[in-house]
């Protein structure tokens, strides 16, 4: 296979003709490739000193989302932890969850339920509201997975 600046061209078979195919990913790999270098980061949640290993790109919406709050990104994760917990969740997958907090605030943003305007704090939002639209929206889309986990209320 060679690449040249829209597409690759593959060589197949034994009689080797090409077959040009265009990069349907291009936006995504074109993308910095420090976005996706991962690094690991050592918090406190509950008294305990553990390791988070994260792709650059989750890193900065994590931050993202505990400036709006005012709040370190240490401190937004414990409380993340600690109230996740409360709420009778498994975290045996700490990471996952983080990964999935990231992807639901984008999504959220997309959606116009989380505004855009980072000095709007996520604290200040109607959560339940937000959730209740999301579950909504997951039906509608047919996510029957997600929609029948629905709002934690």
């Amino acid at each position: 296979m060679w690449f040249n600046n829209r597409s690759a061209v593959r060589s197949y078979g034994c009689d080797n003709y090409l077959i040009e195919e265009s990069f349907m990913c291009k936006l995504f790999i074109g993308a910095s490739p420090d976005l996706w270098e991962a690094t690991t980061r050592s918090l406190r949640i509950d008294g305990m000193v553990t390791s988070v290993r994260l792709e650059s790109y989750f890193w900065c919406v994590l931050e993202e989302i505990a400036a709006r709050d005012s709040l370190t990104l240490p401190e937004m994760l414990s409380r993340l932890y600690s109230e996740s917990i409360e709420a009778g969740h498994n975290l045996g997958n700490f990471t996952s969850f983080l990964r999935v907090c990231a992807m639901r605030y984008l999504g959220l943003q997309m959606s116009g339920d989380i505004p855009i305007q980072p000095e709007i704090s996520i604290a200040s939002l109607d959560a339940d509201n937000i959730l209740q639209n999301e579950a909504q929206r997951n039906v509608l889309n047919g996510w029957s997975l997600l929609a029948s986990s629905g709002p934690i209320v």
